[in-house]
């Protein structure tokens, strides 16, 4: 029978016990029990690090009794006078003491753990997460959940002192296009009739600098029905703002005050603002990503004025349906890119959509090149001095429209970069990406697209083209990227009610899908809205980057895997027929 907590209460935790000569109880996880006989050794863990319980032939018998019974996980509280240790560890902050223990208490015991709890696990994901209430008992973990707070308090901290106002908006609410497909709840009430949950709180927050309280923030939970990946999970969390009476260079401002403070506060990190910006044209043109990771060079360079009368067909006839030819230089990587591992990289562009790749990779005097025989006598030299080769590097060249060479030369800057270790750890690269297109062309359907919600504000001097040449159309939207990591995403909206509805035709839809859609909100503009913008901070994302964490999963408390399925809970799972006939829902099952 465990024992109870009466006449005990915790006085300090475990990573806070360093000064001896103190009275001091502790309560926590046995992390090792070493038994050397004579003396016993407990390392006692909680959130904020372990102490090591000490036991020896001095102690009251049926304590020593107790500690010899234990086991790892065991929960217990134990009572000692804190001491200098004979054998320091300066690995750990109490490592230079010890709690010679006088009461202790065992109040759980524990099954032996299905793995081992220690940091550097080898154990499979699957596993730690069916048991992720064992798995998040790690520190790594622990850290993380604690760094992830801190950033949620910063971030209230940082708001509240800026005049804003904390507002939560419903959890259910109505479904409108928001570019995934949304999570729906039966509404029991209404047969027939949905909720949806918030992608994001978009109409809200609008709906709320209508309602004059002008600023407006909230760490909102956001739901999204797409595929999983890394930087992504079903459900969210989203700082989000708006701001009225403000332009595009207020929310931006206000958005580097945020990532100063945090970095601050959270890791002691100046972040030197202004951050630097680069329009979307222009990370496209040298990095071939809207969200580029600046902390390498690297950079995309267009060589077709310099190949566009040259002898390669498969250039020449690229810049003549109006592409490019682009390539990107890897400095002194001739020995890791063989030609082996450039064959690779083309089996990899091949994958992403471009037809091939082209390259010339210097090892001896002369160059190895893919194309040389095209060329005539100096223009491959004239090529490689224009952009800076030298021998030793490998030049990788793509030529196709620029839907295509941009986006691949993008991915393969990415994964050359990580192939040759140029990615530096411990630095935070940020960087706004400005001036988006509103529109994107569809191929398949041959019609422009809306690239934002149907509430983004074109630029002003792109107005006139709404209706005449969708391409010369910008958006006043703004991302903010951190090491080639999407954290942020916002805009001005547009609050004139003549141009809300001429966006809405632009962007195809009829009177009666914007009734339907977007009814009540159009309907507030008619009542005065004040000019605003804002944005969302995605914190989970933001976490993972200032935590060093490679997935979302490492910085949630109980993550979603790929299929979107928690494996502890097991669910989604089936519902009872009575549940179901109540909501007039029939399922029609398919097969896993």
């Amino acid at each position: 029978m465990a024992d109870n907590m009466k006449g005990l209460k915790r006085t300090h935790y475990c990573g806070e016990v360093t000064e001896a000569g103190k009275t001091v109880t502790v309560g926590g996880f046995v992390d090792t029990v070493r038994d050397k006989g004579g003396i016993i050794f407990i390392v006692l863990r909680d959130r904020t690090g372990v102490v090591q319980l000490t036991f020896d032939e001095t102690s009251d018998k049926t304590v020593f009794e107790k500690a010899s019974s234990c086991h790892s996980e065991y929960v217990v509280m134990a009572k000692g006078t804190v001491r200098e240790r004979e054998s320091i560890n300066e690995k750990i902050a109490t490592g230079r003491v010890e709690i010679f223990v006088e009461d202790l208490r065992i109040l759980a015991k524990a099954q032996t753990p299905p793995f081992e709890i220690v940091d550097n696990t080898n154990t499979n994901e699957e596993l730690r997460l069916k048991y992720r209430y064992l798995d998040l008992r790690r520190k790594t973990l622990q850290d993380n959940i604690i760094t992830r707070s801190k950033i949620a308090k910063s971030a209230r901290d940082y708001f509240y002192e800026n005049g804003f106002i904390e507002i939560e908006t419903p959890m259910m609410i109505k479904s409108t296009p928001e570019g995934a497909r949304d999570y729906l709840v039966p509404s029991r009430v209404h047969p027939g009739k949905f909720y949806a949950l918030p992608q994001s709180p978009q109409i809200y927050k609008q709906l709320l600098m209508i309602a004059g309280f002008d600023r407006y923030v909230q760490l909102a939970r956001c739901f999204r029905d797409e595929d999983l990946r890394a930087d992504r999970q079903p459900e969210f969390t989203q700082i989000d703002l708006e701001m009225s009476f403000v332009d595009v260079e207020d929310i931006l401002q206000m958005g580097e005050g945020f990532v100063k403070r945090i970095f601050k506060d959270v890791l002691d990190i100046d972040i030197p603002t202004p951050l630097p910006r680069l329009t979307y044209t222009d990370a496209m043109n040298r990095y071939g990503s809207d969200k580029p990771d600046t902390r390498f060079g690297m950079e995309i360079q267009d060589i077709s004025e310099l190949v566009k009368n040259c002898g390669f067909g498969v250039f020449t006839s690229a810049i003549e349906a109006g592409g490019s030819v682009r390539a990107i230089v890897a400095k002194n990587a001739a020995a890791v890119l063989t030609r082996k591992e450039i064959d690779k990289l083309t089996e990899y562009v091949k994958g992403i959509g471009a037809k091939g790749l082209a390259y010339v990779r210097w090892v001896e005097d002369a160059p190895s090149c893919s194309f040389a025989k095209f060329m005539a006598d100096g223009e491959l030299e004239n090529i490689l001095k224009t952009l800076g080769a030298e021998k030793g590097d490998v030049v990788l060249i793509v030529a196709d429209k620029n839907s295509v060479t941009l986006p691949t030369l993008g991915a393969l800057r990415l994964k050359v970069g990580k192939q040759l270790d140029l990615i530096p750890e411990g630095k935070f690269n940020f960087l706004w990406i400005t001036e988006f297109p509103f529109f994107e062309y569809d191929e398949e359907s041959g019609e422009w697209l809306a690239m934002h919600h149907p509430f983004t504000m074109p630029m002003d001097e792109c107005l006139q083209y709404l209706d005449s040449a969708p391409e010369k159309v910008f958006a006043k939207a703004y991302d903010l990227v951190l090491n080639g990591t999407e954290l942020s995403s916002g805009s001005i909206r547009i609050t004139d009610y003549e141009l809300q509805q001429k966006m809405f035709k632009a962007l195809g839809l009829t009177d009666e899908e914007i009734e339907a859609k977007f009814g009540f909100l159009v309907d507030a503009y008619k009542y005065g809205a004040a000019p605003h913008g804002g944005m969302g901070i995605g914190l989970d994302r933001l976490a993972m980057i200032m935590c060093g964490a490679d997935s979302l999963r490492d910085v949630t408390a109980f993550p979603k895997v790929q299929n979107a399925s928690e494996l502890m809970s097991s669910c989604p799972s089936p519902v009872d027929k009575e549940s179901l006939d109540i909501l007039g829902i029939s399922v029609n099952a398919k097969e896993e």
